[in-house]
């Protein structure tokens, strides 16, 4: 909790789910165990009895709540988002969902209230798995024991070795965390083997204990979690546990009377506080400070104790109620919970809840995500290790390359349509936040260091393929190219830092500062691909607005604010814009003029004399202060006719100098 309201000095908080993990596979598999051992069999409707009476009370009541809440002020694709991810949750597959949605345009973290539940679907899957490996082997302990430590073993080597490549996956996904869970498992089995009173010497707690803190102060999110750095926090709550009778400062402060507390309401606690944080997050889009965030976590605390004491205990103490009753009360509330899941995802997010003036911006907030059915990556041929997208006939060979960032990913619908309409067989190669030139590397904050090194080791294989490309005729490179310039974004996305360095041997190295650098990669890369293609055309890029985003605008209008604050987000002088490409363009316009390239220009459609702005025709053509929809790709699409059918016909605006 105290991480995600950015509490000081505990960027490593988010490793309490690793200590939860352990506890609970100490707890759980020392029942199991016990059991096992003592009765030489296994009850799984005793199991999954007090699974049921333990955690469902508290989390049907947290999903019913915090789906009014989400109802309330969720735009129509968040709601829609939040269905979806609500019957997930129910059928504890969560973590799967938020796998699966992980990646680049990842849908902001403050509109996935139930995000967190992906850790009860992890341990939910273990105590599936679990009690019925046990009860098969329940009459060959030693070889059920070695089945856990052997996937205790392989889960870990996974984890470590699987994170640096994909980090997504071993972070979500119950292969990769089993061996955490393991790890208390058997803890509890080899202790009661051996008879161990869990009490050592002073000195395990205290490592124990160092290794937790150090692991909340030191440990990152990232590429690299969990991979070996979950290794710390696992392995000092299993110290911590091991040595827990031991009388040492430790194990008393740990066993005072408030951390016992903050125990007892632990699972409401963390049931509660990641709707409290995101709600209010994304209501008030940030806090006024230090003070707000406070009485934010204090309100978590409070529906987290008043959950403990009406809900929890109630349900695990009060009520008596046999498998079979409370299997039908689970089902009954999970097919409220699914029921009201469908109804969200099944009604696009209920979009009639809005005006129409804030439909406007919802729709452009909804319309970002391409059709990406006809992307592959190959294997083979000249591009083989390239993501590339096929746009025009199908079955025609490709005469046309377009290689982009974002920029040509949000083009992408309008340029298939004009494919299509043109009869042009076609490539796309794009790849987030990377400048498409050659002889550059780049390190950018939006974006994670997997990212940087896809980008970085896809460039190279694109310079060596151009030789075996021998159907394509004309090239297309689309980019932000005065993000690359500058080298920082602007407005809603200024504290993004991006740096471009020159590759050793690429003859770029003498350029003397960033716009400078970029001006020197665009020449080489355009004479370079005028050796191979018959002609070079590149996009000017579309004017950005800098404060404009289609969802804040829509969450802005849906609860009431000015109208002022909202217009002034929607358009920006034409001067500033220019002023913002200035020196990133000065080698296109040099080029262009010299008939090297043909530049493309978008501006006529988004300015006028004096401004640009988002809107057209009553639409909002923008997703972001810099990336179009759908809807404005499309609207554009007339742009590159000229392009794909070779019509070299001169621009309807000259682009002028600045």
């Amino acid at each position: 909790m105290f991480f995600h309201f950015s509490a000081p000095g505990l960027g490593g908080g988010f490793v309490g789910v690793d200590v939860f993990f352990v506890i609970s596979g100490f707890l759980i598999g020392g029942i199991l165990w016990q059991e096992l051992t003592q009765t030489g069999r296994l009850s799984l409707s005793h199991f999954y009895l007090r699974r049921f009476r333990r955690l469902a009370p508290a989390f049907v009541a947290m999903a019913v709540v915090t789906s009014v809440f989400a109802a309330l002020i969720l735009l129509p694709f968040e709601f829609r988002a939040f269905g979806k991810s609500l019957i997930a949750a129910t059928v504890y597959l969560a973590n799967v969902q938020f796998w699966r949605e992980a990646g680049y345009f990842d849908t902001e973290a403050d509109s996935k209230i139930l995000l967190h539940t992906w850790s009860l679907s992890v341990e939910e899957q273990f105590y599936l798995a679990v009690p019925i490996l046990m009860l098969a082997l329940r009459h060959r302990p030693a070889l059920l024991r070695g089945m856990l430590w052997l996937v205790f073993v392989t889960s870990t080597i996974a984890c470590v070795a699987l994170t640096p490549r994909w980090p997504s996956a071993t972070f979500f996904l119950f292969p990769f965390r089993a061996w955490e869970l393991l790890a208390g498992v058997l803890l509890a089995v080899e202790g009661q083997r051996r008879g161990w009173k869990w009490s050592f010497h002073p000195a395990l707690s205290w490592v124990g204990i160092a290794l937790l803190a150090g692991s909340i102060a030191l440990v990152r999110a990232g590429d690299g979690f969990p991979g070996i750095q979950a290794l710390f926090p696992v392995l000092g709550t299993a110290l911590l546990i091991a040595n827990g009778r031991q009388d040492n400062p430790v194990n008393r402060t740990l066993s005072a009377r408030g951390p016992v507390f903050v125990g007892l309401i632990s699972y409401s606690l963390y049931l509660w506080h990641w709707p409290v944080f995101t709600l209010s997050h994304y209501y008030r889009e940030e806090y006024s400070g230090a003070v707000e965030a406070a009485a934010w976590m204090a309100l978590a605390a409070v529906l987290a104790v008043l959950s403990w004491r009406y809900v929890e205990l109630p349900f695990r103490r009060g009520l008596r109620i046999s498998f079979p009753i409370a299997l039908a009360g689970v089902g009954a509330a999970s097919a409220v919970l699914l029921a009201i899941g469908a109804a969200a995802y099944l009604t696009d997010g209920a979009p009639a809840r809005f005006r129409a003036e804030t439909r406007v911006h919802i729709a452009a907030s909804a319309d970002f995500l391409q059709d990406t059915s006809r992307c592959t990556w190959r294997d083979t041929g000249p591009l083989a290790g390239l993501e590339v997208c096929e746009i025009g006939p199908e079955g025609a060979a490709p005469r046309v390359l377009i290689w982009g960032d974002s920029h040509l990913r949000a083009f992408m619908e309008g340029l298939a349509l004009a494919a299509q309409e043109t009869g042009t067989p076609g490539l796309l190669i794009w790849n987030a936040g990377c400048p498409p030139v050659f002889g550059v590397t780049k390190v950018e904050t939006a974006t994670t260091p997997a990212e940087d090194r896809a980008c970085n080791t896809a460039n190279p294989p694109m310079l060596a393929a151009l030789p075996d490309l021998p159907g394509i005729e004309r090239v297309l490179l689309i980019g932000r190219c005065g993000y690359y310039a500058t080298g920082t974004g602007t407005g809603r996305d200024a504290e993004n830092r991006i740096e471009i360095a020159p590759q050793p041997g690429s003859g770029l190295e003498g350029a003397d500062g960033q716009a400078a650098l970029m001006d020197a990669a665009l020449r080489a890369t355009v004479n370079t691909l005028r050796q191979h293609f018959n002609a070079v055309h590149v996009l000017r890029q579309v004017p950005e607005i800098p404060f404009y985003d289609s969802r804040t605008i829509a969450r802005r209008l849906a609860r009431g604010d000015a109208p002022d604050r909202t217009e002034a987000a929607l358009s920006v002088p034409r001067t500033t814009v220019l002023d913002r490409v200035a020196q990133a363009e000065v080698p296109l316009i040099s080029m262009d003029s010299e008939r090297k390239i043909t530049l493309i220009d978008s501006w006529p459609e988004l300015c006028d004399a004096d401004r640009c702005g988002v809107m057209k025709a009553g639409q909002a053509l923008y997703f972001d202060n810099n990336h179009l929809t759908n809807t404005g790709a499309r609207a554009l699409r007339h742009l590159f006719t000229p392009f794909l059918s070779a019509d070299t016909a001169p621009r309807t605006e000259a682009v002028a100098a600045p």
